[in-house]
């Protein structure tokens, strides 16, 4: 399994499992039109899984 370490990797996928020493609070973001999603942010030893991958990748 490859793992991503640099600046700027982005990992995709329909379910991500993340696990982190310290999680920020939720926010709120716009996605598309109407759309809302959150973003937080994981620090301090941070890793993110792919648990399920996309049907369609673009």
């Amino acid at each position: 399994m490859k793992v991503y370490t640099k600046k700027g990797d982005v990992l995709k996928g329909n379910r991500l499992i993340a696990e982190a020493r310290k999680i920020s609070e939720p926010i709120v973001i716009v996605k598309t039109g109407r759309h809302k999603a959150q973003r937080i942010i994981l620090k301090d030893n941070a890793m993110c899984i792919i648990d399920r991958k996309l049907k369609y990748v673009d």
